[in-house]
């Protein structure tokens, strides 16, 4: 599945929901994608960092822990956790408790969809 970040105003998420009825309604095939818009291109910007970026390119090669995103990226690993929670709530990425091997437990963070496509059209 295909995950589509953009900015739109309300006309064109009706627009949009309009083009897959039709698609729907003639029984032609609708590609399963998630959207997330957002009305100003600066909340777009303020979700997605160049560091959240980062974490977004490490989990879409595969999932990992927040320990391992955090060596990856060479970054502290209580400042991934908070982008992560942050790009979760957002609807990015997925985390999920998981066990370890003999015992513990770990974060393992995965994104939500298998691409990601920015757009942003200023008019």
């Amino acid at each position: 599945m295909a995950m589509l970040l953009h900015v739109s105003d309300e006309k064109m998420f009706f627009k949009s929901g309009k083009r897959i009825a039709r698609l729907a309604d003639a029984g032609k095939l609708v590609t399963e994608e998630k959207t997330i818009s957002f009305e100003d291109p600066a909340d777009l910007l303020q979700v997605l960092t160049t560091a959240r970026l980062a974490i977004m390119r490490v989990v879409l090669e595969r999932p990992r822990s927040i320990t391992e995103v955090a060596e990856c990226l060479g970054r502290d690993r209580s400042a991934v956790k908070r982008d992560v929670a942050l790009l979760a709530e957002a609807g990015l990425v997925v985390v999920e408790d998981k066990p370890l091997p003999g015992h513990g437990r770990k974060k393992e963070v995965r994104s939500a969809a298998g691409t990601l496509r920015l757009e942003a059209v200023l008019a």
